[in-house]
């Protein structure tokens, strides 16, 4: 008998045991938890972390992550406007906000990741399709500079109504709301790239090519014309010193010839014969040297210094 009451009590207290371990669970930090009976919801989610309670056997707990998950999309290839096929590659980050919500229409986070897909590739290809090319490459705040590749054609005016992240921002805010009545909020949206396909790029490489050379080839010319006005300058400067420099030669010549002139002037007139002796001697060291030959008469003037 008395082996019988331990059975008993030992069945009673596993039962107990069952019932209380069936009837407590414990939500971890970062996680929600919706309480369904018979498999519908039944009062608010619980978010805050710790020891819970709830009927045992008839009521069960769903946990659905509180944090910020990543949204990673396969990389598409899409037409611009301007009939520019490019890779678009996009993420984005989301959480669920309403798990009863979010538990009813999707039940799953993987299920949640496919209509995901659908609502952002939707919405980018959308948008990509609407825009041409230079709105995806460029920024809002973007301005044309000299030295800059222009994305465009030749002769084709690059201007931008939008720009890469006012583009991402209206796709964040489409996206967003068909998201919201699955319970996701969806934190951001990124354009993380923007890729050619291989066609697109060679072009627009070709393109850059020319662009550089187009830009070597001015600045080439512009060096070439500052090189022609600094040495215009600096000969037209070396011109104008040596002009200086010749009337100032030329000035103090002649007044050292002047002065000389007074000089021989003041000296010879003191003693004429001196002067005569002088200039012979000069017309000497002028006319004759080794080769010269002279046939005078004796009583010339010329011949009166060499007796």
């Amino acid at each position: 008998m008395k082996n019988i009451t331990s059975i008993i009590l030992l069945i009673i207290i596993v039962a107990l045991g069952l019932v209380v371990a069936n009837g407590v669970y414990i939500l971890p930090e970062g996680r929600q938890a919706v309480v369904t009976q018979f498999g519908r919801p039944v009062g608010e989610p619980v978010t805050t972390a710790g020891l819970h309670f709830k009927i045992p056997f008839i009521q069960d707990t769903t946990l659905f992550d509180r944090r910020i998950l990543i949204w990673e999309g396969a990389p598409n290839q899409i037409p611009t406007l301007d009939k520019t096929f490019v890779y678009i590659d996009t993420t984005a980050r989301w959480r669920i906000v309403e798990p009863l919500i979010f538990m009813q229409s999707l039940h799953t986070e993987a299920r949640a990741q496919s209509i995901l897909d659908s609502i952002i590739d939707g919405t980018v290809r959308d948008f990509v399709n609407k825009n041409n090319l230079v709105e995806l490459i460029r920024s809002s705040d973007w301005e044309p500079r000299a030295g800059r590749v222009s994305m465009l054609e030749p002769g084709e005016v690059e201007r931008i109504d939008l720009g890469r992240d006012v583009i991402s921002n209206l796709i964040h805010q489409r996206a967003a709301e068909v998201a919201a009545q699955y319970g996701i909020e969806l934190v951001d949206v990124m354009l993380r790239r923007v890729s050619y396909i291989e066609a697109v790029q060679a072009r627009v490489f070709d393109r850059m090519i020319s662009e550089r050379k187009r830009i070597a080839a001015e600045l080439r010319s512009r060096g070439e014309g500052d090189k022609a006005e600094i040495l215009g300058k600096m000969e037209r400067d070396l011109m104008e010193i040596r002009s200086t420099a010749h009337m100032e030669a030329q000035t103090l010549r002649g007044q050292a010839d002047a002065e000389a002139a007074r000089i021989y002037a003041e000296s010879f007139g003191r003693d004429p014969e001196f002067f005569r002796f002088a200039k012979t001697l000069e017309t000497y060291h002028q006319t004759l040297n080794d080769n010269t030959r002279l046939i005078i008469t004796t009583d010339s003037p010329l011949f009166r210094y060499l007796k």
